[in-house]
């Protein structure tokens, strides 16, 4: 005989189903806050996100791509200075003529690339050896930018340190294709370095501020101009200058040779590239003016985004533009054929306009006849040549002793 339970005993929850309740409402009130700080977080970063409307958003870490003859030392100082200061960074390697590197470099050239074995293969010489070694990496440059990626969000910085010739850099086409690939998925920031105490002679200051003009219009990305080896002279005469256009034509009084009189020339019409430039000094033995690097840094990421980033964004739509005009363009031409042949065969053009099949078989029998005539001249020229022989030899016969 079945027993019916208490009906007041059924409707009462028990203790655990209490406890059940009160946990899911605490998870669903901690998933509604952590979802709300999510969204706080994403917003408040959202303006460093390289691609428009990620919903995955994943930080970016600034590439700071250091370009210069006096470079060598300033990635082995920022290294331990951002790990001292709680950045993480990740250092990669491009040049490949360096014997021994005075930091520790994440992603380095030397382990794919054979600079030795370039310059033998190939028959090249120092430059043309860097040169090429840089292409041949350049080609597979998209699973570096691919593990940058894959460890965004434990990057602040990305040092990428060239080679000390500028030129093959800057100037070569695997130089542009590393920085554009680099701009096109990262807030990217060219540092140029300066030896400042070799930019005591005004003469070589100038040829470095051309220097740094070329990068800065050639890459079109924000540019800090950093003056190392300031432990063994100041920067500060190299600031006056960018700042006085009177102290620098003073500096250049003692000289009458023409290289300073064109620096005369030059100094005041980069007087408006010396105003939207960021200049520190910094030196690589002692990390003195590493601090004010990194705040010019990230000061030019600002500038990236706000900048690059927009003219990037512009380049993009334009493209896209282009290319449905050149498809919709496609279309109606093909609209247009399909119109005129009304469902027919189609026969495509070979050149040959307004000509039927009996007139093209009647030109290739006068082609050959005509190559038939031309065989029968020269076999006649060949005999008359023929005959002039024969009479030649009877004369010769006849005069003969």
């Amino acid at each position: 005989m079945d027993v019916d339970a208490d009906p007041v005993a059924a409707s009462k929850p028990t203790q655990m189903d209490l406890e059940d309740q009160t946990d899911a409402k605490g998870k669903g009130k901690a998933e509604e806050e952590g979802s709300g700080k999510g969204e706080e977080l994403a917003d408040s970063i959202g303006s460093l996100s390289i691609g428009p409307g990620r919903t995955n958003f994943k930080k970016k870490p600034v590439i700071i791509i250091v370009i210069g003859m006096a470079d060598d030392l300033l990635p082995a100082k920022t290294e331990p200075s951002s790990t001292a200061s709680n950045k993480r960074g990740y250092v990669i390697n491009l040049d490949p003529a360096v014997m021994t590197l005075p930091f520790g470099a994440n992603i380095d050239i030397r382990d794919t690339v054979r600079y030795k074995e370039v310059m033998k293969e190939y028959g090249l010489g120092p430059n043309g050896g860097i040169l090429t070694s840089l292409n041949l990496f350049s080609t597979k440059f998209d699973e570096v930018v691919s593990v940058i990626e894959r460890r965004a969000d434990q990057l602040d910085y990305v040092l990428v340190d060239t080679p000390g010739q500028i030129e093959i850099f800057t100037w070569s086409a695997s130089g542009a294709i590393i920085t554009e690939a680099f701009a096109s998925t990262f807030p990217t920031v060219v540092a140029y370095v300066v030896d400042t105490p070799r930019s005591t002679n005004p003469v070589t200051f100038m040829s470095n501020m051309l220097y740094a003009c070329s990068i800065l219009y050639k890459t079109r990305l924000p540019l800090v101009l950093t003056f190392n080896k300031v432990d063994v002279a100041k920067h500060e005469f190299a600031i006056e200058w960018m700042q006085d256009f009177e102290a620098f034509q003073t500096a250049l009084d003692s000289d009458k040779s023409y290289s300073s009189t064109f620096s005369r020339s030059l100094s005041l019409a980069l007087d408006e590239f010396y105003k939207n430039l960021r200049s520190v000094g910094v030196s690589a033995v002692s990390g003195a003016g590493v601090n004010a690097f990194f705040e010019a840094i990230e000061a030019s990421a600002k500038e990236y985004m706000e900048t690059y980033r927009a003219d990037l964004d512009k380049r993009i739509a334009e493209k896209e533009r282009l290319e449905a005009e050149r498809r919709k363009e496609n279309m109606e031409k093909l609209r247009r054929d399909m119109e005129k042949s009304k469902g027919k065969t189609v026969v495509l053009s070979t050149g040959l306009k307004d000509k039927n099949p009996s007139e093209m078989m009647d030109d290739a029998d006068d082609e050959e006849e005509e190559e038939e005539l031309e065989d029968f001249r020269i076999s006649e020229d060949d005999d008359e040549d023929d005959d002039e022989d024969e009479g030649e030899d009877e004369e010769v016969a006849h005069f003969s002793f």
